[in-house]
């Protein structure tokens, strides 16, 4: 699988020149501060060391943040070192990025598991041969409090609340602690401890990088370049991405499901996910939108190739031809209709992100009480996504519609899944807050 997500490049793409190097680098990005510091920097004949720092906090990663990965898998395949830094220091801390009150800290042995399951899941985007691994623990436990007042002293106050989130949270009175404050700087030392050339990041994350530009003029070294790539909205379409809120595709869920979350995006989200997910040319996106909005394509068969696009780069062509025909054969054959109804279903109804089939049911109105849920249930009449339960089971278990296989079928309701009831009886789960 490793080899099918770093499938675009090939071995001869480190000689391109500084410009087509850099040509290549733009696209999926928001914004590069700044494109001519890259293009010195991609001219001085070096490979550079390219940093992307990665808090552990949660075990998953998903076709979102995936989109970071494969951007400095790009700075690989172009002979550059990739160092990814995982924060288990600054874990403990907790990234204020984007939020309104203090996050609560992670125990270091959450962070331990986190940890490791981004290893494994990294290698699926990355080369692990050409990856250098490091923890920021490595050079910001030793520090004393000496070493954290003189690093302070490089930062202003006032700087700090310029940050967004700070700066709401200060003008509505609320609590920003000053281990909060401190949680920049650390990342921005994290430039410093390894001579980062570049730093990836979302768009959430700028002030921290440019933190770390900041901090390194200051102690002496070239600030590094900060490439800023795009937070991806979930298949919702409404919130980012982000496996709380269950509108998220993790890279590792299997071929089929992959392709059949894919299928549930509203239309509009298509060429985004086209541009920030898929390795289609631009003038191929381009062209397909336009085709979308004179007629000349149906949504349909562009969404299916949008999945089938995202299913292949994590799981090779083989499998996203196979899951393609699976889910024609079990959406179009059984004729399931265009029209059908989007029914709300509150997240606080669910228990560690599940509800049980029979309160489903009854929750999308498909079945007017938990016993005629259960009737309807054991006679096997209701289908997940075209699966149908229980002779489906196992299969649902797999591809992560179930949590187990009891008799109440805990269901991961994610945010499209469709609900039939015997013949005629449909419904989408559409997520609310």
């Amino acid at each position: 699988m490793a080899a099918a997500a770093g499938q675009c490049y090939n071995s001869g793409v480190a000689t391109l020149s500084p410009n087509e190097q850099l040509a290549l680098l733009k696209r999926g990005t928001v914004e590069i501060i700044s494109e001519e510091a890259l293009l010195e920097k991609l001219g001085q004949g070096r490979p550079l060391r390219v940093k992307l720092g990665l808090d552990p906090t949660a075990p998953d990663i998903h076709i979102g943040n995936a989109i970071v990965l494969q951007k400095l898998r790009q700075f690989q395949d172009l002979g550059h070192e990739a160092i990814l830094v995982i924060g288990d220091f600054t874990g403990l801390i907790g990234d204020p990025s984007g939020k309104s009150e203090t996050r609560p800290a992670l125990s270091p042995e959450e962070i331990q598991r986190n940890a490791r399951t981004y290893r494994e899941q990294y290698s699926l985007i990355l080369d692990p041969a050409r990856t250098r691994v490091v923890f920021n623990s490595e050079w910001l436990r030793p520090m004393t409090f000496y070493d954290v007042i003189k690093l302070a002293s490089r930062a202003t106050v006032h700087r700090l609340l310029e940050r967004d989130d700070f700066e709401k949270r200060f003008r509505e009175h609320l609590p920003i602690h000053l281990h909060e404050l401190l949680y920049p700087l650390c990342q921005a030392y994290d430039s410093v401890a390894i001579q980062a050339d570049v730093e990836l990041g979302g768009t959430d994350q700028k002030f921290n990088n440019l933190m770390g530009r900041e901090l390194q003029r200051e102690l002496g070294q070239p600030p590094q370049v900060v490439v800023l790539t795009p937070l991806l909205p979930g298949i919702d379409g409404v919130q980012k991405m982000s496996k709380s809120l269950g509108n998220a595709i993790g890279i590792t869920e299997p071929p089929g499901a992959m392709f059949g979350k894919v299928m549930s995006l509203p239309d509009d989200l298509m060429g985004r996910y086209f541009e920030y997910a898929t390795l289609v040319p631009l003038e191929v996106v381009r062209d397909l939108e336009a085709a979308m909005r004179d007629g000349r394509a149906h949504p349909r068969d562009v969404k299916q190739r949008l999945a089938r696009e995202i299913t292949a780069r994590y799981h090779g062509e083989a499998a996203a031809r196979a899951a393609e025909e699976e889910f024609a054969r079990v959406f179009r054959a059984r004729e399931q209709p265009e029209d059908i109804p989007d029914v709300p279903l509150p997240r606080t109804s669910l228990r560690d992100g599940t509800i049980r089939l029979a309160h489903l049911l009854v929750a999308l109105h498909l079945a007017e009480s938990n016993g005629e849920a259960r009737r309807v249930i054991g006679q096997g009449g209701v289908s997940l996504d075209g699966k149908r339960i229980p002779q489906d089971v196992g299969r649902l278990i797999a591809d992560g519609l179930l949590a187990g296989d009891d008799v109440e079928y805990p269901v991961h309701p994610r945010d499209g899944l469709v609900v039939r009831v015997g013949r005629r009886r449909f419904a989408r789960v559409r997520l609310t807050a």
